[in-house]
């Protein structure tokens, strides 16, 4: 039967949805227990929204002050530690779980599987390659520790549970290494919503034309309550800066509503929003690949359309 450990994904005391949707797939295991694993310097308010997730069995705690800062290098002799007796170690798909979990497999001693998207059976997966244009089956074998990166895209968060699990205070006696240190974290501050968990999202493309364009795409962000994205070339142009970008090489999102304006779809942004709800396409090429894709489009000039709809929204 499976066990799954979930490595908590937190910033500035607060827990990312990844991990919930971590969560999401670890239950198509059929798995007999999740538990989630907080390290921190302060876990205690993670940890209480980890308890409270559905589906989650109890929640780890490792307070550390080495773990004020969430280094992969530190983390991980700290994960396989605690990972003995369970079957899967998963993290999120994101900058944090894409760093940490090669090393959990490396120190484990097995391959990572990536990019889960779908959940076959305890140790069968489905994940995709070539930037999206194909869907290949993994399978891991049942003798070893599954390590796995889920496609957090490709899961909905857990809701949460009618009462919190229990919360247990572990240590851990591993060596770290002092190769690795914090020295600052650089981050863009923002009033509009996060762009990997907000429900709707406004991004602009190539066919925005310039940095001051893009205007018009923060503008009718604001006006619908959305984060901002868009296409690498727009960010390759410097539209825009590069924690903006949607897409395989950028971030791969899931919203209800994804809005792609002046961008034409080449595959790798495609690959990126294949999960939202409803994709809304507006571009001048009636050709755009985005159309093959989209729900509802719009050809025309995206600086009268965009108006517009302002104007219909009241």
């Amino acid at each position: 039967m499976s066990k799954v450990l979930i490595i908590a994904e937190h910033l500035n005391g607060k827990l990312n949805s990844s991990t919930a949707r971590c969560v999401t797939c670890a239950r198509a295991f059929n798995a007999t227990s999740i538990d989630i694993l907080v390290l921190a310097a302060d876990p205690a308010a993670i940890a209480a929204e980890a308890a409270a997730i559905d589906g989650v069995g109890k929640v780890i705690t490792v307070a550390n002050a080495v773990n004020a800062h969430p280094l992969a290098a530190i983390y991980a002799p700290q994960v396989v530690a605690t990972a003995t007796g369970y079957t899967h170690v998963l993290a999120p798909s994101t900058t944090f779980g894409k760093d940490l979990a090669p090393r959990v497999a490396a120190l484990l001693g097995v391959a990572q599987v990536s990019d889960i998207a779908e959940v076959l059976g305890a140790h069968s997966f489905k994940r995709p390659i070539y930037a999206g244009n194909a869907i290949i089956t993994v399978e891991a074998p049942s003798s070893a520790t599954v390590v796995g990166t889920v496609r957090t895209a490709s899961f909905a968060a857990a809701g949460n549970a009618a009462s919190p699990a229990a919360i247990e205070a572990s240590s851990t006696s591993v060596d770290l290494p002092t190769h690795t240190r914090f020295v600052e974290l650089q981050q863009g501050k923002s009033d509009r919503p996060d762009l990997q968990s907000a429900s709707r999202v406004v991004s602009g493309g190539r066919g925005v034309g310039s940095a001051d364009n893009f205007a018009i795409i923060y503008k009718f962000a604001d006006r619908i309550g959305a984060a901002v994205g868009a296409s690498r070339a727009a960010v390759d142009a410097g539209y825009v800066p590069s924690d903006l970008q949607v897409g395989q090489t950028g971030k791969i999102i899931a919203p209800e509503l994804y809005m792609a304006i002046g961008i034409s779809g080449a595959i790798q942004h495609l690959t990126g929003i294949k999960d939202a709800g409803t994709i809304v396409a507006i571009n001048k090429d009636a050709e755009a690949p985005i159309f093959e894709i989209a729900d509802y489009g719009l050809v025309g000039d995206l600086f009268k359309l965009i108006p517009e709809l302002e104007q219909a929204l009241g």
